[in-house]
């Protein structure tokens, strides 16, 4: 079993619910306090021991590269007015990752996103993780799924229960087994009506992907309405092969900062965990009552 080295993060998606802000700001620069999601999701790989980051982008998303890219006039600024501890924050993913970034020229789904990155890919294992799922654990949710990954060697899904009135917003996991927090998928159902869903358990964009997953999305055909190809589409395809998938209830709190109320919530859920703007924020809230 190869071990998993790279990590995709695909952040194409144009950002509609937060226009007019992503008409020039790609969705993923959007900040959690004083870092954008994306850098969130990079240090989650970084602190799960992968340090290989392929970026899936598309149209005017140069922002992220130079994001992520040496800023020689910044640095030098920072050294000379010896605010070094600025610089070392900024340093630390530089000097730990490997960027590579693919363009997604046309929004066919996440499937043909990866489709678009497979030449880097390679032949071997790989994460995945979407641009608007955040969540706040002890040990990296990433992490928690390459325990399962090296305990099976099959790819893994991220899943956590939803509310009854959710469930229709999620792709949703059939159960086979289930030991604890691991469970063994039968199936897979995309936005079901709570009453035809066969769990509550709703997947989250995090994944481990083998080679194999790859193989199935070039076999795919999408059975969605607008003709995108999805990751959902690709495992769909090895479970009616008789593939074994697995799915990992993930600790800690989750964030869904692809719309207004979760970047809002994730940014105040932070705030919170910082004192000093603890106590301005209830002072604030405090006085808005």
């Amino acid at each position: 079993m190869k071990p998993v080295k790279k990590v995709v993060i695909l952040a194409a998606g144009l950002g509609t619910r937060f226009l007019p802000m992503t008409k020039a700001i790609p969705k993923a620069m959007l900040p959690i306090l004083d870092k954008p999601v994306i850098q969130y999701l990079v240090e989650e790989a970084l602190d799960s021991g992968i340090n290989e980051i392929i970026i899936v982008t598309g149209y005017g998303k140069r922002a992220i590269e130079e994001h992520f890219d040496h800023s020689y006039e910044l640095e030098h600024e920072l050294r000379s007015r010896n605010k070094l501890d600025l610089l070392e924050d900024m340093e630390k993913i530089e000097k730990r990752a490997r960027f590579v970034y693919v363009r997604q020229e046309d929004a066919r789904g996440d499937g043909h996103a990866l489709l678009c990155a497979r030449d880097v890919i390679g032949d071997e294992p790989f994460a995945v993780l979407f641009g608007d799922d955040i969540i706040d654990t002890e040990t990296p949710a990433l992490r928690q799924l390459l325990a399962l990954y090296e305990k099976t060697g099959n790819p893994i899904l991220c899943t956590e229960k939803v509310p009854e009135h959710r469930v229709s917003d999620y792709g949703i996991i059939g159960i086979k087994t289930q030991n604890g927090a691991e469970i063994e998928v039968a199936s897979l159902v995309e936005k079901p009506a709570a009453k035809n869903a066969p769990s509550n358990y709703g997947i989250v964009g995090k994944y481990i992907c083998t080679p194999a997953v790859l193989e199935a999305l070039t076999r795919s055909e999408s059975s969605h309405p607008d003709g995108e190809i999805r990751l959902i589409d690709g495992l769909l395809s090895l479970i009616e092969e008789g593939q074994a998938i697995h799915a990992w209830e993930v600790t800690g709190r989750r964030f869904d900062t692809g719309n207004q109320w979760g970047l809002l919530e994730a940014n105040v859920a932070f705030a919170l965990k910082n004192p000093e703007m603890k106590e301005k924020l209830l002072k604030m809230i405090n006085e808005e009552n």
